[in-house]
């Protein structure tokens, strides 16, 4: 079972920058495919980027050009760096260890507490 830990998050004004952080426990973490999501109040949860093992990305069209999802194996960690925020970006911040198949991401059953990101003025 991996266990994953989010942190970085917090208040910005539009146009920020924020770096998450999603740090995992086993070391199986390094085979498995992230996926990034967030949920903002009275919405469903949404995937906002996803990297595979050997590092490739996808983003959600909401999000592209402005997220950067990266790993670092030596670390065990997955990163999100999230420039020109938006208010719309405001939601708590997930991430995920599952499969990438067939260009579709499938959410395994570990999840981290998220992190809160406000964008506002």
């Amino acid at each position: 079972q991996v266990q994953l830990v989010e942190s970085g998050g917090g208040l910005v004004q539009p146009g920020g920058s924020l770096r998450l952080s999603c740090a995992a426990s086993g070391s199986i973490f390094s085979i498995l495919a992230v996926g990034w999501y967030r949920q903002a109040p009275g919405k469903q949860r949404e995937l906002v980027a996803t990297i595979t093992s050997i590092g490739s990305t996808n983003y959600a069209d909401s999000v592209k050009g402005r997220f950067t999802i990266s790993r670092d194996v030596a670390k065990n960690t997955v990163y999100l760096q999230m420039n020109s925020l938006k208010p719309e970006d405001t939601a708590v911040y997930y991430c995920n260890s599952g499969l990438l198949r067939g260009g579709t991401y499938y959410a395994g059953g570990s999840w981290g507490q998220g992190t809160q990101v406000t964008v506002s003025s």
